[in-house]
């Protein structure tokens, strides 16, 4: 390896304790290393009250913007169990899908939504790809399809499926050859 590439950052992702994805951020964070937890609001309802909370997109996972000098610091942090890795080398999760996810986060607490502009046919199991919107360019399986208008697409995201919820103009159909 290269003196060059020992000092590249790129992203990847951690597998951390569960529950502790918060604590995570916090250390890596105060250690001056560039991290990224996707939280999305949900209302939880106990049997006296409602309450909005913030949980991870991805339970048990953290991003993180690293270079190979900072693998061993990094799996030192207590509660990362380790980096998410294909052949024994860490995964690089390209900046185009940890630009997705964010867009994701915000499409989701925005609940935006998109006027209906194409009219091809689709079919659940199909793959499709978003035309539309910040997660422009990613693929997907659709899963569901809810009056016509609205979809439910799963797209993978670190060896994980998100559902996405979006409306028809969104998507196209993706020519399998």
């Amino acid at each position: 390896m290269n003196p060059l590439e020992l000092r590249e950052r790129h992203w990847h992702a951690l597998y951390v304790r569960s529950r502790s994805e918060k604590k995570v951020l916090s250390q890596l964070e105060e250690m001056g290393i560039e991290a990224y937890l996707p939280l999305v609001t949900k209302v939880k309802q106990w049997s006296d009250r409602r309450k909005k909370i913030e949980e991870p997109l991805f339970k048990s996972y953290v991003f993180v913007r690293s270079n190979a000098k900072e693998y061993l610091p990094i799996l030192n942090v207590y509660g990362v169990m380790r980096f998410v890795t294909f052949e024994h080398e860490a995964v690089v999760v390209p900046d185009n899908q940890i630009v997705a996810i964010k867009r994701f986060v915000d499409d989701y607490e925005h609940g935006e939504e998109f006027k209906m502009q194409n009219n091809e046919e689709l079919k659940e199991g199909q793959m499709v790809r978003i035309i539309n919107g910040p997660m422009k360019g990613l693929q997907g399986r659709l899963e569901t399809i809810y009056n016509k208008r609205h979809l439910i697409v799963y797209i993978e995201v670190v060896g994980q499926y998100i559902p996405v919820h979006l409306s028809r103009a969104k998507v196209e159909p993706v020519i399998e050859s």
